[in-house]
C-alpha cells in the first residue's frame, strides 16, 4: 500500500497529488511514468511522473478526470493509500543521458499543452539543477486551467504563458508563440513539447518547417503501460514502436500522428479493438484481454 501525502485540485478535474513510494523516488528519472490501481478490482492508469523527491521517498503525480478509475481517484485524500504504485516505467528524457557539458552548450525550448505541464516540469527542474536554463512555454484553454505556473517559473529561464481564449498571458496557440520568439530572434537547438497530441501534431509542423529538432513525449495514448494491449501503437519513421516500453519520448518529426488518433479514436470501442486487431495482425499486442 502506497500512502498518500497530499492531495489538491490544481484546477477544474486537475489533480495533484505527492505519494509515499520510496523505491521509485530513489530510481526514477525524468520523462519517466508510473502505473497505479486504487483498489485491487480497480483500473490501471499510467500517468507520468510530475516530480520526486529522493530524500523524503515521494513521487508527484497529476492527473485529470476522463473516466472512472480517474474519478475514483479524485476522491482520495491525504492520508488514503493506492493499492499499486509501480515504477518507473518507460525511457527517461533522452536529456539524461548526455554529458553535462553539451546540455550547457544548448539552447531548449519546452513547449506544455494542458496537463503536459506536469512531465514538462520534472525536466526544467532537473536542467536547473545542472545549470541549464531552458525556455518554457505554457499553454491551456483558459487561465482557470493554468497549472503549476508558479512552479515552472521557479525553474525556467524564461516562462511564457499563453490562454487560447487570452483571458491570461500571451493571447493564442502555443505554436504562435514559437513564431513569435523566432521572429524576435530567439534561437532554439531543440524542442520538448508534451501535450495534447493535436498540439503535438501542429508544433511539430511548425517546427519542421522551422528545422528545429523535437522531442515528443506520447504518453497521452497510453493504457495498458505495458506493452500488452496496443493501445500506444504508434509508427515512427516508418517503424511499428509501443510508446509505454519504447518512449514514451520521440522523434517528433518522424512521428505519423494521424495514425496514432485514429487508433487512440478507435481502441476506445469495442468494435474499433476488434478492427484493429485484425487489421494488424500478430504485431498488434492484444495481450490486454479487451481484444477477445
Amino acid at each position: 500500500m502506497y500512502k498518500i501525502l497530499d492531495a489538491r485540485e490544481l484546477a477544474a478535474n486537475i489533480y495533484l497529488m505527492e505519494v509515499e513510494a520510496r523505491r521509485i523516488a530513489k530510481r526514477c528519472q525524468p520523462g519517466q511514468f508510473i502505473i497505479v490501481r486504487t483498489d485491487e478490482e480497480g483500473e490501471r492508469i499510467p500517468l507520468t511522473i510530475c516530480d520526486y523527491d529522493r530524500e523524503k521517498g515521494t513521487v508527484t503525480i497529476v492527473f485529470q478526470t476522463v473516466g472512472a478509475g480517474t474519478q475514483k481517484m479524485a476522491h482520495l485524500k491525504a492520508g488514503d493509500y493506492f493499492h499499486d504504485f509501480v515504477g518507473p516505467l518507460g525511457c527517461e528524457s533522452e536529456l539524461v543521458n548526455e554529458p553535462e557539458e553539451e546540455l550547457k552548450k544548448k539552447s531548449i525550448l519546452f513547449v506544455a499543452g494542458g496537463v503536459g505541464t506536469a512531465p514538462v516540469y520534472p525536466q526544467v527542474k532537473w536542467l536547473k539543477e545542472k545549470g541549464v536554463a531552458a525556455d518554457v512555454i505554457v499553454g491551456a484553454k483558459t487561465k482557470d486551467l493554468l497549472i503549476l505556473e508558479k512552479e515552472m517559473e521557479a525553474v525556467a529561464g524564461k516562462l511564457y504563458v499563453t490562454t487560447d481564449d487570452g483571458s491570461y498571458g500571451r493571447s493564442g496557440m502555443v505554436t504562435q508563440t514559437i513564431k513569435d520568439l523566432v521572429e524576435e530572434g530567439k534561437h532554439y537547438d531543440v524542442c520538448i513539447a508534451i501535450g495534447p497530441m493535436i498540439m503535438m501534431k501542429f508544433v511539430c509542423k511548425l517546427t519542421k518547417e522551422l528545422n528545429l529538432p523535437t522531442v515528443v513525449s506520447l504518453n497521452p495514448i497510453m493504457v495498458d503501460g505495458t506493452g500488452m494491449c496496443g493501445a500506444c501503437r504508434v509508427t515512427v519513421d516508418g517503424e511499428v514502436k509501443f510508446a509505454c516500453v519504447d518512449g514514451p519520448e520521440f522523434d517528433g518529426h518522424k512521428v505519423d500522428f494521424d495514425q496514432a488518433m485514429k487508433r487512440q479514436q478507435m481502441y476506445k470501442t469495442a468494435e474499433g479493438r476488434a478492427a484493429l486487431k485484425e487489421e494488424e495482425g500478430d504485431t498488434h499486442h492484444g495481450g490486454c484481454g479487451n481484444c477477445g
